[in-house]
């Protein structure tokens, strides 16, 4: 099982990234992902997350409005479109995969212990 962040970089204030995460070696529509970020002297903090089937979306309130979550299950890969970015979101990004099922995932979509599965990361960096 292999998960990778890619689309990272630096962009100015109100910019915008997609983030792409590419799943390999495993079937990606049985897992649930979700994205999560680490910034600097900071604790790993869920930032969204979509079941397995695309059904359902959850966001961390710091980014509603400004991230989507999707994915493409035909292609192996799950995506955090951003706008508006601000400072305050510069962090290394990282998604992760889990196999809850869907109503206990709903409960834990934003704890960590519901990932079995990381990709290592992707640094998004946002200048004022």
């Amino acid at each position: 099982v292999q998960l990778q962040a890619s689309g990272g970089g630096l962009v100015q204030a109100g910019g915008s990234l997609r983030l792409a995460c590419t799943a390999s070696g495993f079937i990606f529509s049985n897992y649930n992902m979700g994205w999560f970020r680490q910034a600097p002297g900071k604790e790993r903090e869920f930032v969204a997350a979509i079941r397995r089937s695309g059904g359902r979306e959850y966001y961390a309130d710091s980014v509603k409005g400004r991230f989507t979550i999707s994915r493409e299950n035909a292609k192996n890969t799950g995506y955090l479109q951003m706008i508006s970015l601000k400072p305050e979101d510069t962090a290394v990004y990282y998604c992760a995969a889990s196999t809850r099922v869907s109503s206990y995932y709903d409960k834990s979509h934003d704890e960590l212990s519901a990932y079995g599965y990381w990709g290592q990361g992707t640094q998004v960096t946002v200048s004022s």
